[in-house]
């Protein structure tokens, strides 16, 4: 996960800000979690694309081979195609 980084470092510095009283590091800390937690979803949605590209490669490699089959059958029940 490549947020995780950025959620702890931003939770290390919002805590460190509010502890402090140092309004910006609590903020930048704020921002550093968002920012992490963005890097999570974009990885997300990358895997949930790449899954279903894989999918669709298959159904179609799948629908190839279907039609590949029939086109077989159909040349062996008429006799090979030639006359």
């Amino acid at each position: 996960m490549s947020g995780l980084g950025d959620k702890m470092k931003g939770s290390m510095k919002e805590f460190a800000g509010k502890v402090t009283g140092n309004e910006e590091l609590e903020a930048r800390g704020k921002v550093d979690q968002i920012k992490g937690d963005l890097k999570d979803r974009a990885d997300d949605a990358k895997q949930a694309v790449s899954d279903k590209a894989s999918e669709l490669r298959e159904k179609a490699g799948e629908k190839v081979n279907d039609i590949l089959d029939d086109v077989k059958e159909k040349t062996n029940t008429d006799g090979g195609g030639s006359e």
